[in-house]
């Protein structure tokens, strides 16, 4: 029997580090997908709760209260958009659309919408990382 040239034990180990390489690249990636997913689940359910804290304090401030809620609305849309999750994208543009719709423009619909956000956040926040679950 005739010995292997040196040259074929080392181009399977290539070929067999290749292969492992790619594999773990693969797994690799969809930890960072996952990573990605949490994170963005984290900003949106922060975003909600912020948006809740800067309202709480403008309620004698129509104008200002208004501008928060309109903010709070546009970082999510932006969030919704860069989202890999679908299911996170609906929910972060469905509760953006009802953040948009508090529209504030006196002391009386201040109040109104801070009562609407008391009554809704926890459940936007609910909907936010159920839909990262």
């Amino acid at each position: 029997m005739r010995p292997l040239p040196r040259r074929i034990p080392a181009l399977a180990a290539s070929a067999l580090a290749a292969v492992l390489l790619t594999a773990g690249c693969s797994e690799l990636q969809q930890v960072s997908d996952g990573v990605d997913k949490a994170q963005q689940c984290l900003q949106a359910a922060g975003i909600v709760t912020d948006t809740v804290k800067k309202v709480t304090g403008l309620v004698d401030d129509p104008a200002a209260m208004d501008k928060a809620l309109n903010d709070g609305a546009t970082k999510l849309g932006e969030l919704a958009d860069k989202a890999s999750n679908t299911t996170l994208k609906e929910a972060a543009d469905g509760i953006a659309a009802n953040l948009e719709k508090l529209n504030v423009t006196d002391a009386n619909s201040a109040v109104d919408a801070l009562q609407k956000l008391g009554n809704d956040s926890v459940k936007w926040v609910e909907t936010l990382t159920g839909a990262c679950a």
